[in-house]
């Protein structure tokens, strides 16, 4: 449920992260090469299915859904930092990086603004 004007706003902008970031993650998996000897269905499952489940909640703007799907996003943004380290700035692993920081900040944003 929203409850103020800013929070459509912020809803769509989470959205849009969160899309981003699905897409980002199925990329990733194939470019710039995929692993060897890996299934590449097993990457995506294991990529993806912490995130797939709160699709409804980011659409639907519910401010309990956006508490946990950021706990969960704090732990692709570690990943990504650390990747973004080792691989000393290429811009992928950074562009993650930034792109899981903006939609863990929208999400709290949008906490702030659709308060009942």
């Amino acid at each position: 449920m929203l409850y103020s004007e800013n929070a459509k706003t912020t809803r769509t902008i989470t959205a849009g992260l969160y899309s981003l970031l699905l897409v980002m993650l199925v990329i990733t998996t194939f470019w710039p090469s995929p692993v060897e000897d890996v299934s590449v269905i097993l990457m995506l499952t294991v990529k993806l299915l912490p995130l797939v489940p709160f699709a409804w909640v980011i659409f639907r703007g519910h401010n309990r859904g956006y508490i946990w799907m950021s706990f969960v996003v704090i732990f692709y943004f570690t990943q990504a930092v650390v990747t973004a380290w080792l691989s000393e700035g290429q811009p992928v692993p950074v562009f993650m990086a930034v792109l899981t920081f903006a939609l863990f900040t929208v999400a709290m944003i949008h906490l702030k603004t659709n308060r009942p």
